[in-house]
């Protein structure tokens, strides 16, 4: 039987610095929901990478006295050393400067050409060089001279260039926004969109440059290198083989479930990319998501501001499952988020240390207790069984649903919720009283089997977010096997004899002052 596909992808992030924390967030996210995808059955594809080419890269080099090839090679490894070291489980790592991604889109930009789509033109008008953006007279007015991206202001440039036939899709792109409400997501994205850009009226892209050289060649006018609407966004494509003399994953794997990215590169992937693919009369992906911005101490995170956290040290100090778990857990994906230590390491203490941990460690410590480490095989309820119970079959389809829709902190609200109960449950049962009790040991006994089953659901619930943490549930509780996202909705799949062995405390607590 054919496994159902599951194509998903970051932005691919511009190698001219290193990566901060806001890009581990995009690409923790989008892992977290491939591994669910995964987990779910599903044959997945997930893509990232780098897009190398452009004038910034050209002049950063020669200011660093290297070839643009070599500062790309160098900061292409450094993004992938990123997202190696945060448990980042892509499948293909596309870069631009591929000879395959240059061929195929040589070969796109000559059927747009050749299609009429796009036609060559002298242009003249507002541009942000560090965000490579063209504006038209109205939207720079409007946005005071300055871009709406980065804040620095527009400069007047003129030059020769191949502009794409943007607005001959206008009417196209609207009804397809109007007729799709989940194509655009958050909501919110898709009206700024729609009210923004689209219906005040779409102008012709400029899709060539011919004032620097590192770029793909236009094949046919070698003076012109293709800009990065046509060349960046292509990777989508590209990394599945399309315009290759092999595109069996592209027929496979397209249209992309989701392109996952910043909300200041919405606008890009929702309309100059649709009206592309439009342009070669390929599908749409089904779904664009924009998430928000992680903040540092309430201001914008960047580079030229210095206060970029890199997520490097971040998993070196708190471990990667404790920083991946805070970024899905603390902010709620498509809003903006806050990020000072202090909310970092209150966040690890309450819900990894005091909770999943605490669980973890008193379950396992009276099992080992009160029993030698062994549960015996006849055991009884206790009155406060119910509820747990029924909570923890019910938590899977919850997390489930959210995890579909891209709602990670709910997910994991849901599955911390279980958690929670869990610890109270020990307090209403009070096993250190029923071990006094003669009677009462086969209750202990069954109290202490469904904190172990809990644990293996949440174990199951968490992988997605937490990869590395249910090996080390698992090995406490002595499960072995193959456990499958299906068996989180199913209560007493552990073995009643549960053998426990007691190890370390997974999640410590972290002292204040502690950085």
């Amino acid at each position: 039987m054919n496994k159902p596909t599951y194509y998903i992808t970051t932005a691919i992030y511009y190698p001219n610095s290193d990566l901060h924390i806001g890009h581990a967030y995009e690409a923790v996210a989008t892992d977290a929901a491939a591994r669910y995808k995964r987990l779910r059955g599903y044959d997945v594809r997930f893509m990232t990478g780098t897009d190398e080419f452009g004038k910034k890269i050209e002049e950063e080099a020669t200011k660093q006295g290297k070839t643009p090839q070599q500062l790309v090679d160098h900061f292409s490894q450094s993004a992938k050393e990123v997202f190696d070291a945060l448990d980042v489980s892509y499948d293909v790592f596309w870069r631009t400067t591929d000879p395959r991604h240059v061929a195929a889109v040589q070969k796109i930009f000559n059927k747009l050409y050749e299609n009429g789509d796009i036609y060559k033109h002298s242009y003249e008008g507002p541009y942000c060089t560090p965000c490579e953006a063209f504006y038209t007279a109205s939207q720079a007015k409007e946005a005071e001279g300055k871009c709406t991206t980065c804040g620095r202001d527009l400069t007047q440039i003129s030059e020769e260039a191949y502009f794409f036939k943007m607005s001959k899709y206008q009417d196209r792109l609207i009804k397809h926004i109007e007729d799709n409400p989940s194509f655009i997501r958050p909501a919110s994205r898709a009206l700024e969109m729609l009210n923004g850009f689209l219906r005040p009226g779409l102008e012709d892209l400029c899709v060539s440059r011919s004032t620097f050289k590192w770029g793909v060649p236009v094949s046919f006018d070698p003076d012109h290198v293709t800009y990065v609407w046509v060349d960046a966004l292509s990777n989508y494509i590209t990394g599945l083989g399309y315009g290759s003399d092999d595109d069996a994953d592209f027929k496979k794997y397209w249209p992309a479930d989701v392109h996952i990215l910043g909300k200041d590169v919405v606008r890009f992937h929702t309309i100059i990319w649709p009206a592309i693919l439009m342009a070669l009369g390929e599908e749409l992906p089904k779904q664009v998501f924009g998430h928000g911005w992680i903040n540092v101490d309430g201001k914008k995170m960047g580079k030229s501001l210095g206060n970029a956290i890199n997520p490097m040290e971040l998993t070196d100090t708190y471990g990667v499952d404790a920083i991946r778990f805070f970024l899905l857990r603390e902010i709620s994906f498509g809003q903006d988020g806050n990020y000072t230590t202090e909310i970092l390491i209150n966040r690890l203490n309450s819900d990894l240390a005091n909770d999943l941990g605490n669980l973890l460690s008193r379950t396992v410590g009276m099992i080992d207790k009160y029993f030698g480490g062994t549960l015996p095989s006849v055991q009884a309820p206790t009155p406060h069984d119910d509820d747990l119970i029924t909570l923890a079959k019910a938590t899977a389809p919850k997390a489930e649903a959210h995890y579909d829709a891209l709602e990670f902190d709910k997910a994991l609200d849901a599955i911390w919720a279980l958690i929670g109960h869990s610890n109270k449950y020990i307090d209403l049962v009070e096993p250190w009283k029923l071990a006094k009790e003669e009677d009462k040991q086969d209750m202990l006994a069954g109290s202490l089997y469904n904190l172990v089953e809990v644990l293996r659901i949440v174990a199951i619930l968490i992988e997605p977010v937490m990869p590395s943490t249910p090996a080390k549930i698992y090995a406490q509780l002595n499960i072995t096997g193959n456990t499958n996202w299906g068996d989180a909705s199913h209560f007493g799949l552990a073995p009643k004899e549960v053998q426990v062995a007691k190890g370390d405390a997974m999640f410590p607590r972290i002292e204040k002052g502690v950085k």
